[in-house]
């Protein structure tokens, strides 16, 4: 039935409808009207998928041959094994968590459905549930519904539907039953169809369903979704570099102490102790916990900003982003047609939509007196081009007024072939019959002499991308009981023209301006025409000098080698389909981009899930659009994106300080027992005290690192390449030049009590100085600049965290209980101050550093 309605033409007459069996064939057939849905992700696969990184994996084997080394020696002694594990839930209960809440909170977004449709069966119009509609229904359109399913017009009156969720048109489009579209048209130009998800703005309709569910336009779109698999992170893809490495270091320093071992003829169960706590040293244990709490903090910092984060790394992610790919209508644009310049023919006085808030010219306020539009709380409903001329007078009573002063009295309707309205007043000495429609169709009608400047002011006003709309009146002393448009529309003065625009948001400009500033290119990918689009792109910034603006139909004449080559030079895609959104994404990613795609219609779903990082609108955006994207807008604005770009690369400088800071000490973990063994003093670091240096010495102050605020202005810098190491920029130096301090030093103080013939005591004095060398160590990273310059209030907790590590770092010492438990033994006044001073070295030659480097 669905391809026989696309052949044939409409029916003159409105049929029937389906009987009961016909509609329980079609559905069976067809099949109900309703989407399929994703499947949801299991707790299970939730579980595994945090469980999957390389780092999280060493940490598991660790805890095994931790486990099993306890089981052969039967000591008990399972301490270390049970903290790893605790470690891994920890993470991994704390990433689930947090998806969880926003899943919550998208949740809480979604609107409520219209769950009703009325349709013509048994010859009777009956509502029914949206999803027992069926192809070959007869759907009947009322003004202010939303359309229930694709369908083929067989009868219109002044229909007129607003389809920007399917094409991201904002104009409402007038449909008529009497045009024969094709599938080679775009959507937006099959004007005798109506589609599922669009709505009705004016006027009523019927129509047969050719289409129900997966098999309408909307649900070719959500079903693209299932197509674009979501692409790893580029904090994901570093930090699984660095598990690697990781991997690969713990391999081989394992082989050469097992070697060293052999040579020195140490029994088997010990080499296996050895490799466990060459695991625990290598394996920056808290990390992970600290880059997810890092992460969550950031969703916490977005959703005061109204925007809620359904994956915790696309936070990080957005700070990475070089290109921020817009839809138009409803992301830069208010998807709220406003007059925004009118020319008063009378007085040939142009006024901007601001200057209109203090005079009204005759053109607006007949123009407005012309129309029909209501109001429903407090809001005014009709075509969006009236309910534009209506707002524009101010309050909704000087409408009214113009009613009372001006009763209408006859309309001759709008409609495809007049495009244009009379309507006809009750004056004092008469009537006034008031026109307004398309400029070409009414120019004709009004005085040769006005045509030159009223040319001139229609080509300026289309320069800008305004809709215009010319006004004009007569006076009639009398009119006959059934007026023609012969009647009304002669003589007419023009009154002028009324230019209108779904003009961009406030904020929209300034905020392309500071991701200009931040090294981020903005593009605008929209299904409206490529003249509208390139004026909102201009007037916002988008559309600069040397860029161009590329329409879907030269799209598609370009190959993607093509595309690919040229696609910087383009800033504007206009007139694009779901697909030609999906290609433009990708030929972006495919020179190294990130790319970060806003969108809240249907048409913007595919894309949304392609890109890096998805943005969909809360307030406007639909369902569809919600659940492709990563990071959802609770307030729609654009301003809110910039914001969260700034978030994201303060949390990844956030986390390469915390790489920094853990990294330093794991690293001299291993170059200490590793040294130590080659100088024949044997390991100064057991498994578990390495556990408590990493979680504690580390862990604390780590914890406190993630809720540093940025110190300098990110904003001015480049985005970070999704290429770059996590150790570029200078990180891999200092992290090396750490590694040498903290081992030396912590050498130096087990090296005393071996010269001393206490190496028991050497061994105590070297675990209190890279306990305390790797504490002090978190308040030189927090910035370039002094650790002094910076004021320790900025982070309160980081301060607390420093000293309450430092206490039970040095109560492990010297409680008899953890003595005996971390095999410690009680320390002198005089071997104190030798590991004070040995603590502190690492801090002074970072000072000494900074200051000659500020000094250059």
């Amino acid at each position: 039935m669905k391809e026989e309605l696309r052949r044939d033409h409409a029916p003159t007459t409105v049929p029937a409808g389906l009987t009961d069996a016909q509609v329980q064939q079609a559905r069976d057939k067809y099949g109900k009207n309703e989407f399929d849905e994703a499947p949801k992700e299991s707790l299970g696969k939730k579980i595994k998928r945090s469980l999957s990184d390389v780092a999280t994996i060493i940490l598991i084997i660790a805890a095994i041959i931790s486990l099993i080394t306890s089981i052969m020696q039967n000591n008990g002694h399972y301490f270390e094994s049970v903290l790893i594990i605790a470690i891994v839930i920890i993470n991994s209960v704390l990433s689930i968590y947090q998806e969880g809440r926003a899943e919550a909170a998208l949740n809480s977004l979604k609107g409520l459905e219209h769950a009703e449709a009325m349709v013509k069966r048994h010859n009777q119009v009956t509502t029914v549930p949206i999803t027992d509609i069926v192809v070959g229904d007869i759907l009947v359109l009322e003004n202010g519904k939303q359309i229930a399913a694709d369908a083929k017009l067989i009868e219109t009156n002044e229909l007129r539907v607003e389809e920007s969720a399917l094409t991201g048109e904002s104009d409402a489009i007038e449909k008529d039953e009497s045009e024969i579209s094709s599938e080679d048209d775009p959507l937006g130009d099959r004007l005798d169809r109506v589609y599922r998800g669009t709505a009705v703005v004016n006027g009523r309709g019927t129509g047969i369903v050719t289409a129900v569910g997966m098999q309408t336009e909307m649900g070719k779109i959500a079903g693209l979704l299932g197509n674009e698999e979501r692409e790893q992170t580029p904090l994901q893809i570093r930090l699984a570099q660095l598990g690697k490495r990781l991997s690969v270091i713990a391999i081989l320093s394992a082989l050469v102490v097992i070697g060293l071992g052999i040579a020195a003829g140490e029994p088997l169960l010990t080499l296996f102790m050895t490799a466990v706590s060459l695991a625990v040293a290598v394996v920056p244990e808290t990390l992970m916990i600290i880059v997810t709490i890092t992460l969550a903090l950031g969703v916490q910092k977005m959703a005061k900003r109204h925007a809620i984060v359904r994956r915790l790394p696309a936070v990080e992610t957005l700070g990475s982003a070089t290109v921020i790919a817009s839809d138009k209508t409803g992301t830069l644009t208010q998807n709220k047609m406003t007059v925004r310049k009118v020319w008063d023919a009378q007085n040939d006085q142009v006024s901007s939509d601001d200057e209109l808030k203090h005079q009204l010219p005759d053109v607006l306020k007949f123009g407005a007196l012309s129309t029909n539009v209501t109001q429903n709380n407090d809001e005014v409903t009709g075509l969006p081009t009236e309910v534009a001329m209506v707002n524009a007078l101010g309050e909704y009573s000087e409408y009214e007024a113009l009613q009372s002063n001006f009763p209408k009295v006859f309309e001759i309707p709008f409609n495809s072939t007049r495009k244009r309205m009379t309507t006809v007043h009750r004056i004092d000495d008469g009537y006034l019959a008031v026109t307004k429609g398309a400029f070409d169709v009414l120019l004709p009608k009004f005085p040769t002499e006005s045509h030159a400047k009223a040319e001139k002011m229609n080509e300026q006003f289309g320069t800008n991308a305004l809709r215009v709309i010319a006004v004009g009146v007569v006076k009639l002393s009398d009119i006959s009981a059934e007026p023609t448009e012969d009647e009304l529309e002669k003589d007419m003065t023009l009154l002028g023209l009324v230019g209108i625009i779904d003009p961009p948001r406030p904020e929209s400009a300034a905020a392309v301006a500071e991701a200009r500033a931040a090294g981020i290119k903005p593009v605008m990918i929209t299904g409206d025409h490529v003249v509208t689009a390139s004026a909102i792109a201009r007037e916002i910034g988008i559309l600069g000098d040397g860029d161009l603006a590329l329409s879907g139909a030269e799209l598609h004449k370009m190959s993607d080698e093509e595309l690919d080559k040229h696609i910087t030079q383009y800033a504007v895609y206009a007139r694009v389909t779901p697909e030609d959104k999906i290609r433009i994404v990708k030929s972006w990613q495919k020179r190294g981009d990130v790319v970060a795609m806003t969108g809240d219609g249907v048409n913007d779903a595919p894309a949304l899930r392609r890109a890096d990082v998805g943005i969909a609108m809360g307030e406007t955006g639909t369902d569809v659009a919600r659940e492709a994207a990563a990071i959802v807008l609770t307030d729609d604005n654009f301003a809110t994106i910039v914001h969260a770009v700034e978030t994201g690369r303060g949390i990844y400088g956030n986390v390469r300080k915390t790489v920094n800071f853990l990294m330093s000490a794991n690293m001299s973990e291993i170059v200490i027992i590793i040294a130590a063994m080659l100088f024949g003093w044997g390991s100064p670091l057991i498994a578990t005290q390495l556990l408590f240096i990493n979680l504690v010495a580390d862990g604390l102050p780590g914890f406190a690192l993630s809720r540093e605020p940025v110190h300098d202005n990110v904003m001015n810098r480049k985005p970070i390449s999704p290429k770059e190491s996590i150790f570029a920029n200078g990180l891999a130096g200092k992290i090396v030049i750490n590694v040498m301090l903290f081992s030396v030093v912590s050498l130096l103080a087990q090296g005393y009590g071996i010269h001393t013939g206490n190496p028991a005591a050497g061994n105590t004095m070297a675990f209190i100085v890279l306990s305390l060398t790797s504490i002090l160590h978190v308040f030189n990273i927090r910035s370039d600049h002094s650790m002094f310059k910076i004021k320790f209030s900025m982070n309160p907790m980081l301060v607390l965290m420093a000293i309450l590590a430092t206490v039970l770092s040095v109560l492990l010492v010297i409680l008899p209980v953890t003595q005996t438990l971390f095999s410690f033994v009680p320390l002198n006044g005089w071997e104190w101050l030798i590991t004070i001073g040995l603590a502190l070295v690492p801090n002074i030659y970072w000072e000494i550093h900074k200051a000659i480097k500020s000094n250059k």
